[in-house]
């Protein structure tokens, strides 16, 4: 009796294992990595073209795991499982930023604050804006999204910081929001919300240490800018 032949992708599924194996993502192309990924959530079929197409579609890695599930499921081989472990990939790594982001004083380290924020706030297509509440050493007591707006504004109450950032017993906070536009140079609305907050939360002894704008093409700090 002849011996069963293998599907040529088996092969290959365990080379790219082994790959990684011995030297992790290191000469390995960013399609072979979401590849090996997507081996996981489609077990009998030759995922390298779906991988391929994947960034061609969104432009870059990032621009993948940026996606909506509704846009990774539009791609041709992309089913619900796969859209899910996709979306599920980014949010534990969100976690893991977040983790470390807790072990800074975020003061002196914003570069912590900068990475979690461009990670969680990445792909939306609205802006949206979180505070990260600090204790008296400008370490990370919790971090929320208070607001989500339109595409280029989020309408902001000072006086539900105030009753948040109390409630989380904080003393300093970190402004953040993104623009979806990729641009993060503030605009005049975005300096006056700031001076407006970084004034509301003084009268209850609280200090605002930094606003960070992230967009993909960047970050900025009003604390590195002298702003604050």
């Amino acid at each position: 009796m002849n011996e069963k032949v293998k599907p040529h992708y088996i092969g290959h599924r365990e080379r790219l294992r082994e790959r990684f194996q011995r030297a992790g993502s290191k000469g390995m192309h960013d399609y072979e990595l979401l590849e090996l990924l997507l081996t996981y959530a489609i077990p009998r079929k030759d995922v390298k073209p779906v991988a391929k197409q994947l960034i061609k579609k969104f432009g870059s890695f990032s621009g993948v795991f940026d996606a909506s599930m509704e846009e990774l499921k539009a791609i041709r081989g992309v089913g619900s499982v796969s859209a899910i472990l996709i979306k599920v990939v980014k949010e534990i790594f969100c976690s893991y930023l977040a983790e470390e982001m807790k072990k800074k004083d975020l003061v002196s380290s914003p570069q912590a604050a900068v990475d979690f924020a461009r990670v969680k706030l990445s792909g939306l297509p609205n802006e949206a804006f979180m505070i990260i509440y600090l204790n008296t050493k400008n370490e990370v007591i919790d971090s929320e999204i208070i607001q989500e707006g339109t595409v280029d504004r989020a309408v902001i109450y000072p006086r539900r910081i105030i009753e948040s950032a109390l409630g989380h017993h904080a003393k300093g906070l970190l402004l953040v929001h993104n623009h979806p536009s990729g641009y993060p140079e503030p605009s005049n609305e975005d300096r006056r919300i700031t001076q407006t907050i970084s004034e509301a939360v003084k009268t209850v002894d609280i200090k605002v240490v930094d606003h960070i704008i992230v967009g993909k093409y960047g970050y900025f700090s009003f604390a590195e800018r002298g702003i604050l």
